[in-house]
């Protein structure tokens, strides 16, 4: 049976948009409407790589989500990385068919407020669709956004009939973003921000100390622990009636689909969040990078790809 939530779409434009990055525009071969997304949200590549079978990435959308027959998305080519972004730039041309997901949003744009946006290299991408928002809405806001040069910073075009909000930094003009004074300018304005894993933490310590409303997306979990310290534990699954033991080195997600479970997953590193399960007993150990402090602390759900149990058995809703 075929996926209700997996789409096949044409690359139908490519585009550089800096350098090492492209942007592809995908719609439905026949341009049927596409699944509505708002700012914030992204979708799942489902490639074929040649010598490492499916490979699936996620990516931002970027473009408009009032233009319902397309989704655009934004490539930096890693050439260090898994494959999938080499393959992207290789071989994804006009007129390529592509299986993705349909658009899942785990960095919702909330109402209101001053907005401060703040971007590191490729993270442009969620940011700029949320720009689009707050201008629509006649929200007050500004861009802080940082890179190796202008060359490689992608979109500065797109950026320039907002200059007087925008603040660009490239690296090797020896502009260096503030990210403290800017967190604490910030007010009462809330904090939307994307890039690497330095930039964000930087932010959230800032945030911390001067009591700022961060709101960040994470390309790598960075909550991911060395094995060495896993115990086992069992897992109890409440809609199969199995129980199973999870051993060091194992994530519930492997167990689970081992035993003929069927759960949707992508990432397994704990960013994408489709393996979100629900939490009917016991204490996770959150280890994703998804997860708000309170929703943590409630536990109703987990990202089985890599959270475990804190001690003692877990029962979910599988």
């Amino acid at each position: 049976m075929s996926d209700p939530t997996m789409l096949t779409l044409q690359v139908v434009a490519r585009n550089l948009e800096s350098d090492g990055v492209i942007s592809l525009v995908l719609a439905d071969p026949m341009r049927a409407s596409l699944p509505a997304w708002t700012p914030g949200a992204h979708i799942d590549l489902h490639m074929e790589v040649p010598g490492r079978g499916e490979v699936v990435r996620q990516y931002s959308l970027c473009g408009d989500p009032s233009r319902d027959t397309e989704y655009r998305i934004a490539v930096l080519r890693e050439p260090d990385g898994g494959g999938g972004s080499r393959h992207i730039h290789d071989a994804l041309f006009p007129g390529t068919l592509t299986r993705v997901s349909s658009p899942r949003n785990l960095f919702e744009l909330g109402p209101g407020a001053p907005l401060v946006f703040v971007a590191g290299g490729i993270g442009i991408t969620p940011i700029l669709p949320m720009i689009a928002r707050a201008q629509e809405q006649g929200i007050d806001w500004q861009l802080h956004y940082a890179g190796r040069s202008i060359e490689t910073m992608a979109f500065t075009r797109e950026l320039e009939p907002h200059a007087g909000r925008t603040f660009l930094y490239p690296a090797d003009q020896g502009r260096r973003m503030e990210v403290r004074e800017i967190v604490r300018n910030a007010g009462q304005a809330v904090i939307y921000a994307c890039g690497p894993g330095r930039l964000l933490d930087a932010l959230q310590e800032a945030a911390d100390r001067y009591g700022r409303d961060l709101r960040a997306e994470r390309f790598v979990n960075e909550n991911i622990v060395s094995a060495a310290s896993d115990e086992p534990f069992s897992v109890e699954l409440s809609e199969s009636g199995l129980t199973l033991e999870v051993l060091p080195g194992e994530s519930i997600l492997e167990v689970v689909s081992a035993a003929g479970v069927p759960v949707p997953s992508s990432c397994r590193g704990g960013t994408c969040g489709t393996c979100e399960t629900f939490v009917l007993a016991g204490r996770p150990d959150h280890r994703d990078a998804i997860l708000s402090a309170k929703e943590r602390e409630e536990s109703e759900v987990m990202m089985i790809c890599v959270s475990r149990s804190k001690g003692g058995p877990i029962k979910l809703e599988l």
